[in-house]
């Protein structure tokens, strides 16, 4: 059953204080079209420049994951990321006048309230997800770090936490359902040890924290000069260790909210990826480089399956036009006639298939004692399937002819051969204007892309 993109209903703001810089900041999410995705736009910047969630733009992920597209950046996208993931959104525009988005209580609560306030609603596109078929991970060797993503039928995440200290000892926690999230993922904080915090302190690399916005693990002694950092970091009179190795003032949501908000960490950073993923996550010590990088290799795996996602069909089946309702469209003939079957029809986008044979003519020639089907008549054969597409389009298809523009990008992957069946795709780049075709190409053989390339045609009426 196919499911329907979301995005907001109306516009909604939210102010704050950065973690790292310690100002104001406002953030305001407006609704966004299909496809679109999110995408972060920094009005507080000439020409309000865009930078959308890719995992191609992180940066860097010492404190965060911080994104930059042209010299402008995003810092700690994940938390907010994170609230639109476990909310089932899928586009959104997220307007900020700063770097970075504001900490709020260090979770991702105030941005699922805000987001659940503003409405949520379907839109007219159907979803894109990445169904997962095998096991896919990626491990950091120095810090042993690891994500596997195995086939399951939902997104599921499963984190997995040591970092070998006795005050946090080892954690896990499990989100079966996305639909969980708001309860049982979205108001886990983030959290550090007092040993990072004392390095921040120093380098002045914190300025808008406080003891509600952060966990703090006391991971070694608590020194006097210490204790008059804190007091003053945190506008605080009086600061102490409580029994379970935390600093006062906060009281822990769950005893593992830790591991939960590394599984908050861990959809805010897949959020990358750009596709939804219907797989289960098993993250073992998890942290924003691993996740970046898990993000990219999947977001790279997901390109390369798309282009070469073959067109399943079964061609026992009666097509949608035969080789003489194929002749009543195109003007080609034997021996140039290079499609059989038209499978799929739109306005968009058109399937065929041909049936390569030994008794081609050109096998004649090219090459004797080792038949290949040439390059140059592959690409033929696409443009002949678009022809259909644009062809289609006009009421009278026999009194024109197709002639090419252009081609573009052309790329031969695999050798086409005797036997071989070819199943052509082509999909619109641009709408089709004035008899002007604009499209992009594949022709898929015994299960794997063998050629593909940027056409441009045009139809011309005969004189």
């Amino acid at each position: 059953m196919s499911k329907k993109q979301k995005t907001i209903k109306s516009e909604i703001s939210l102010s704050g204080v950065g973690l790292h810089t310690g100002n104001t900041v406002s953030m305001t999410f407006k609704p966004a079209p299909v496809n679109h995705g999110f995408a972060f736009v920094r009005v507080d910047l000439e020409g309000n420049p865009t930078i959308e969630a890719n995992a191609d733009y992180v940066v860097n992920t010492q404190r965060g994951t911080n994104l930059e597209k042209k010299g402008v950046q995003i810092q700690t996208s994940e938390h907010v990321l994170a609230a639109a993931v476990g909310l089932d959104i899928d586009n959104l525009i997220i307007e900020i006048d700063a770097s970075e988005p504001p900490i709020m209580d260090g979770s991702s609560k105030f941005f699922v309230e805000a987001l659940e306030k503003a409405g949520i609603e379907e839109q007219d596109a159907e979803i894109e997800e990445y169904v997962v078929k095998e096991i896919i991970s990626y491990k950091d060797e120095v810090s042993g770090s690891e994500i596997i993503l195995m086939p399951s039928d939902e997104y599921q995440v499963t984190t997995m936490v040591d970092f070998g200290t006795k005050i946090l000892g080892t954690q896990n926690a499990t989100l079966d359902k996305m639909s969980d999230f708001k309860n049982e993922i979205a108001d886990a904080r983030t959290f550090s040890f007092l040993h990072e915090i004392e390095m921040l302190l120093e380098n002045d690399l914190i300025k808008g924290g406080d003891l509600n916005n952060a966990i703090v693990y006391v991971d070694k002694e608590l020194s006097d000069a210490t204790m008059q950092k804190l007091k003053k970091a945190f506008k605080k009179d009086d600061i102490s260790v409580k029994p379970n190795g935390i600093l006062d003032n906060l009281n822990l949501h769950w005893a593992n909210e830790a591991a939960r908000h590394k599984l908050l960490d861990v959809i805010g950073d897949l959020a990358l990826v750009g596709t939804r993923i219907r797989g289960k996550v098993i993250a073992n010590k998890p942290g924003h480089l691993v996740n970046t990088m898990f993000a990219k290799k999947l977001a790279k795996l997901i390109k390369i399956e798309k282009r070469n996602n073959v067109p399943q069909y079964d061609l026992n089946q009666t097509p949608l036009m035969d080789i003489h309702q194929i002749m009543d469209i195109l003007p080609h003939r034997p021996p140039f006639l290079l499609v059989d079957r038209i499978l799929e029809l739109s306005d968009k986008h058109v399937i065929g298939m041909k049936n390569v044979t030994m008794n081609e003519s050109f096998f004649v020639g090219h090459f004797p004692g080792a038949p290949v089907m040439p390059g140059v008549l592959q690409v033929e054969a696409m443009a002949q399937c678009g022809g259909i597409l644009v062809l289609s389009t006009v009421p009278d298809p026999e009194n024109y002819l197709t002639y090419f523009m252009k081609m573009d990008k052309v790329k031969f992957k695999q050798k086409v051969l005797p036997g071989d069946t070819l199943i052509f795709k082509a999909e619109l780049i641009t709408p089709i204007r004035r008899g002007i075709c604009h499209m992009q190409a594949y022709a898929y053989a015994n299960g794997k892309l063998v050629a593909e390339a940027e056409l441009m045609a045009q139809i011309s009426k005969i004189k």
